[in-house]
């Protein structure tokens, strides 16, 4: 496979951009190699500038559920522009789009769009803040809730910690007010509101995807909100990544945990740039300009990226059934990969969520990232390698998750695992 104008690309890149890449995951720093520059997207492939072709399980991190240039998603925008790309101004397709999600998710009441999901958790918490009076919040490691400076916070060795920060750039007082626990574990939440008497939100991904695949029991999550109750503080699912992808009705409807605010993202942009908090009506009544709480965005509800998401949202809302085929295919292709790594004798740890899926090298389970960070990434590295040069891109970090689309066929799938076994052969 050449990639010779890929390489060039990423020469010249480096250049102007800093590291050659505009989020430093794309940059392949944790498994090696020369990132692939893109030329266009089809279906269920991507195919770079070198004319290579790759079954694409990244989707663009997610939220392309109906894969790449779904034509009533492309229709949708191209009617959108033709009608002008900002205005400043409200439009109907806001209240359009508030609407469908609203009659969809049970917990939120009123939301609020913006730009991405660093905005969206970065207003939620604001908002938290705002309603209870407090200042302190609690965060699980191993969750990312974008990059704001309140929760660029690193873990120490014990269960909990006050947080420090984790870039260059922080100062330690943005931080100082950010609690670390430990994913799946309740006792280290109740001792964060035992060192704090001032907390005012717990934030999570119900199902992480940012340490790898990793989700919260039904159990935790129950008792987290009880946890929350017994001490007057919000509880705030962040469902930038699992929103409308693990199944319709968010993870409040798999775990039977009803959150305070929920933050989403990507999905709800069929692929443009969007994010939206929403939750209580009394809660997002202490938001300006109806209350005191500040959030402003001049392309918060941008008419391109509002149409594209009703597009998405409208189809699969239409189309419930979509979930269970996007399922049974993720649970197929972990179940494959299962197989293939057991007949090699290799360990290999897998789990899915709706269209989200995981893997892990590593002979033992993972229920938070402490256990994730034990799994073999030079493994994983090897593995990415060999399946992107075999024509199959994954996410290149053992600490993200894979996406299926309805554009994913069962062929691709199964020329996936046939590829996996025979790299798992060769890595003996």
């Amino acid at each position: 496979m050449s990639i010779e104008h890929s390489l060039a690309a990423f020469e010249k890149a480096q250049n102007l951009i800093p590291g050659g890449v505009n989020s430093p995951v794309r940059a392949f720093k944790s498994v090696g190699g020369i990132p692939r520059f893109i030329a266009q997207g089809e279906g269920g492939y991507l195919i770079d500038i070198d004319e290579n072709r790759y079954v694409d399980y990244v989707q663009s991190w997610g939220p392309l559920i109906f894969g790449h240039r779904d034509e009533s998603i492309e229709n949708a925008v191209i009617e959108a522009v033709k009608h002008g790309l900002s205005f400043g101004a409200p439009t109907e397709a806001e209240n359009d789009l508030a609407e469908l999600i609203i009659s969809i998710y049970d917990s939120i009441e009123k939301i609020r769009f913006v730009s991405s999901g660093t905005e969206a958790v970065m207003s939620a918490i604001r908002l938290a803040r705002g309603f209870t009076g407090r200042d302190d919040i609690v965060k699980f490691t191993g969750c990312y809730h974008g990059h704001s400076d309140a929760l660029l916070v690193q873990a120490g060795s014990g269960a909990v910690t006050f947080g420090t920060p984790s870039s260059p750039g922080v100062p330690a007082d943005f931080t100082k007010h950010t609690l670390l626990a430990e994913y799946n574990n309740i006792e280290s939440v109740r001792a964060c509101f035992k060192d704090s008497p001032g907390i005012a939100c717990v934030i999570i991904e119900p199902i992480a995807g940012n340490m790898g695949l990793v989700p919260a029991t039904k159990d935790f999550l129950a008792e987290l909100r009880a946890v929350c109750d017994e001490y007057g503080a919000l509880l705030i699912f962040d469902e930038v990544m699992s929103g409308f992808r693990a199944c319709l009705h968010g993870a409040e409807s798999i775990t039977g945990t009803k959150p305070d605010l929920v933050t989403l993202g990507k999905v709800i942009g069929g692929g443009m740039p969007v994010g939206a908090f929403g939750g209580r009506r009394e809660i997002m009544a202490h938001l300006s300009p109806e209350g005191g709480v500040y959030q402003a965005g001049t392309l918060s509800g941008n008419p391109v990226a509002m149409a594209a998401g009703l597009a998405s949202i409208h189809k699969l809302k239409t189309n419930a059934r979509v979930f269970s085929v996007l399922e049974a295919r993720a649970v197929r292709l972990m179940s494959g990969f299962a197989e293939a790594a057991a007949k090699h004798n290799i360990g290999l740890q897998t789990d899915v969520r709706g269209s989200m899926f995981g893997f892990f090298f590593s002979d033992d389970s993972v229920g938070n990232f402490a256990e994730a960070l034990k799994s073999d990434t030079a493994r994983f590295a090897c593995f990415h390698a060999a399946m992107l040069d075999a024509g199959f891109y994954f996410a290149c970090s053992q600490f993200e998750t894979g996406f299926i689309s309805t554009a994913t066929t069962d062929m691709m799938i199964e020329e996936t695992i046939a590829a996996a076994d025979k790299i798992f052969g060769e890595m003996q």
